[in-house]
């Protein structure tokens, strides 16, 4: 068996599509109208019917579930993303005790969709303020030994 991503149940694929292709700048893979799949997940429209469920037991904003998306330069995005009418966000940037940072918004069907930096910056950005590698291993709780790589490739 091999996993081939997840499916979002959505009410107009027209507007989520362009969420995720304009907004948050996602590959199409396939476009069959009512069904477009992205590299990892899919959007269809027409679920309920599809699976032979009632309309009305398609949840909305359950806030259990996420699509997760990281980026090197979030406050690039942060800046983009603020400058979209409508987009609404369920925070804006905060940081982790990891040191981690990251945004949340909602797509066009309340689905959550977190954006955050990938620890690759997170680790960089410490080693680039001076902390020691083991001050960073603690804090992003990652191994020493994977920390002390990732500085030999940057070069700090």
């Amino acid at each position: 068996m091999k996993y081939e991503g997840c499916l979002l149940a959505v009410k107009d694929i027209s507007a989520s599509k362009y969420f995720y292709e304009k907004v948050l700048h996602q590959n199409v893979v396939m476009d069959i109208g009512v069904h477009v799949t992205f590299e990892g997940f899919s959007l269809q429209q027409g679920y309920a019917e599809l699976v032979g469920i009632t309309v009305d037991s398609v949840k909305e904003q359950s806030h259990n579930f996420q699509l997760y998306f990281e980026v090197e330069d979030l406050d690039k995005v942060y800046a983009e993303m603020k400058c979209i009418s409508g987009l609404q966000w369920l925070h804006e940037i905060k940081e982790y005790p990891w040191g981690q940072r990251d945004i949340r918004v909602y797509d066009p069907d309340n689905h959550i969709v977190e954006i955050a930096e990938d620890m690759n910056t997170v680790i960089k950005r410490f080693l680039n303020q001076g902390m020691s590698a083991e001050k960073v291993a603690k804090r992003t709780m990652f191994p020493i030994g994977v920390v002390k790589q990732y500085a030999s490739c940057f070069d700090i």
